[in-house]
């Protein structure tokens, strides 16, 4: 594996990731920020070989499967050593007990149903499971996670829940037609976002705020997002990252 990826021309990656961490530099700079934002890797449409090399030679540990059967397909031939393997997309109930053991978060929980079957899942493996709830923050029809106006009783519904720890929140916003239209999106979730985690959980870590993709990511970290997932714009050879559609 090794002869191969040193045989393999990955220039393209390198690019890609290199502006994505300078444009995220910038972002924190134009914002005043000192913290760190993580970046994190969408790896639904890369190959193996280039999420291994991400992670040996561009020092990307985090990666993000939303796809249940696809992260079990590939899970074996990952180079795991030193990964954190983030589950993001829409997850059924039934599924948990495949991923459980895999993943070091699950990003999108918008149930208590699910809540109530990662507890048990974990529990069967001695583990606490650390959890993001998915805010709906454009309020669509046709998107899961939880309406903001549900949020604080959401949170407040699955804090019974000792098998799952709330790490903070996770959004995607509508598709935008101009760029600075994130900037409601965000704001809002943020604002929300800390009304809940001061107020009402008393909890003295910063919360986790997963917002922003490869369209999106500048915004949102504008707005206090500390990940931002990126997803086929680390992977393409030949086109603008600006352009990329969403990456989930």
């Amino acid at each position: 594996m090794e002869g191969y990826l040193v045989s393999m021309d990955y220039s393209y990656i390198d690019r890609n990731v290199n502006e994505i961490r300078k444009r995220i530099d910038g972002a924190r700079m134009r914002a005043g920020r000192e913290d760190e934002v993580l970046l994190l890797a969408a790896i639904k449409s890369a190959e193996v070989d280039e999420i291994n090399y991400i992670h040996r030679s561009l020092g990307i540990n985090d990666v993000g499967e939303n796809r249940v059967q696809q992260l079990l397909s590939r899970y074996d031939m990952l180079d795991k050593e030193g990964l954190n393997v983030h589950f993001i997309g829409k997850l059924q109930s039934n599924k948990v007990k495949y991923i459980i053991d895999k993943v070091c978060m699950i990003h999108s929980l918008d149930s208590e149903s699910l809540a109530k079957e990662i507890d048990k899942q974990a529990k069967k493996h001695g583990i606490v499971m650390d959890v993001l709830v998915e805010i709906n923050s454009g309020e669509e029809e046709n998107k899961s996670g939880i309406l903001p106006c549900d949020a604080e009783a959401f949170c407040e519904s699955i804090s019974k829940y000792d098998g799952l720890r709330l790490r903070g929140f996770m959004t995607m916003a509508p598709k935008c037609e101009k760029n600075d239209e994130y900037y409601k999106y965000f704001s809002q979730t943020y604002k929300l976002v800390l009304d809940i985690w001061t107020k009402k959980l008393h909890n003295i870590d910063r919360p986790i705020i997963s917002m922003g993709m490869s369209e999106s990511f500048e915004e949102a970290i504008a707005c206090g997002s500390n990940i931002v997932r990126v997803g086929r714009g680390m992977f393409l050879k030949n086109k603008d990252i600006n352009t990329e559609e969403h990456t989930l």
